[in-house]
């Protein structure tokens, strides 16, 4: 089972291709509230599900789906393990071995409902808005519509809401870290002003209780688009200085927001990209476990440029301190080596050379002449 979540992390980037189909209602009250706005939520309902997903067997199993360090999954287990044998959890651990995309479902849709005293009632906004990870991977019935009484009765019985409100302090120092540590307006800013792509709202949902398990989609609606984002909360790791801290986190936050704008032009180019990459041993170590969920040349493209974009974001940020830059550089370049992606050194330099040769272009005017130089390699 360990195995098979590992690998799911790597499908997470379909998702953001698929979101035409999901039921939603962006009403003027919605668009007025997040026009213009980039908001961070520990959204109620959403941290019930994470936490019931967390007692389960896989849950407990797995420590990329659920983060399992620190003091609030002690709290956690301290609270609700005493439940983990009830008929709801056995079901959603179930539901999660016969397939993890499952995960994606279930904590996906919470955000259509909201509590009112002890009962969940609809959303007004978010109807159904998961019912597809990709192409192939649908559902047609809201797993929380389906499961409604058996989660109310779990809230109710382990005296969910009680905790969630005790810890409304700590959800609250987690989205101020967030603001400190990865500016989330910085980076739509920079994107907006070097894209062609334009968004409505940035909108997080965050977890003390995710790990590896990140994802983004664009949902659009009623003349609005928002961007949204599931990931983990801000890290600190203790062997790097607060610069390198920095740099850390926004990548974790930057390289999931940017598919929603280098995708556009990817998708563009995706017969030119097909020729110009078509001898994939040399983009791809496909001995690397999880190269075989980027099977094209536009799948490939778009994860180099994706994090390739995120080197130009840094050679802006920290122009004036080489040191950080470096680090970002370094940090990058082993990362995507690691993940299979052999070129990333090649593919930052060159993409940089042509910013530079061309400051004033958007990087969607970057792409033919840059993919002249890919199928020359």
């Amino acid at each position: 089972m360990k195995k098979t979540i590992l690998l799911f992390s790597f499908l997470l980037s379909l998702i953001m291709h698929a979101q035409d189909s999901e039921e939603l209602n962006f009403d003027e009250k919605y668009k007025k509230e997040y026009q213009g706005k980039a908001k961070i939520e520990i959204d109620e309902v959403k941290e019930l599900l994470h936490i019931m997903i967390a007692i389960t067997e896989v849950g407990l199993e797995n420590d990329d789906m659920v983060e399992q360090k620190g003091k609030y999954y002690q709290d956690v287990l301290q609270h609700f393990k005493a439940f983990k044998n009830e008929k709801i959890i056995i079901k959603f651990d179930s539901l999660m071995k016969k397939n993890p995309i499952n995960y994606i479902f279930l904590t996906g849709n919470a955000i259509s409902y909201d509590f009112k005293n002890n009962q969940l009632i609809p959303n007004k906004n978010f109807i159904f808005p998961m019912k597809s990870v990709s192409s192939h991977t649908k559902i047609t019935v809201n797993p929380i519509t389906t499961y409604k009484k058996e989660i109310e009765d779990f809230a109710l019985k382990s005296n969910f809401r009680k905790f969630y409100k005790e810890h409304l302090s700590f959800y609250k120092e987690l989205i101020e870290n967030y603001n400190q540590q990865a500016d989330l307006n910085e980076q739509w800013q920079w994107l907006e002003k070097n894209f062609d792509t334009k968004m409505n709202s940035y909108l997080i949902f965050c977890s003390p209780l995710i790990n590896g398990l990140n994802y983004t989609t664009t949902y659009k609606n009623n003349n609005f688009k928002q961007i949204v984002m599931v990931l983990p909360p801000i890290g600190q790791e203790k062997d790097l200085s607060p610069k390198q801290n920095i740099v850390f986190n926004t990548r974790t936050m930057f390289t999931e927001i940017d598919h929603n704008y280098v995708g556009t032009p990817t998708k563009k180019y995706a017969k030119d990209l097909e020729n110009a990459l078509k001898d994939r041993e040399k983009w791809v170590n496909t001995k690397q476990e999880g190269t075989e969920y980027y099977p094209n040349a536009e799948r490939v493209f778009d994860e180099y440029m994706t994090y390739s974009t995120y080197y130009l974001f840094c050679a802006d940020k920290f122009k004036d301190d080489q040191n950080t830059l470096q680090y970002a550089y370094n940090d990058l370049n082993e990362l995507m080596k690691q993940r299979g992606f052999p070129k990333m050194k090649e593919f930052n330099d060159a993409l940089l050379a042509l910013r530079k040769k061309y400051p004033n272009k958007k990087i969607d005017d970057l792409y033919p002449e840059f993919i002249q130089w890919c199928g020359q390699q």
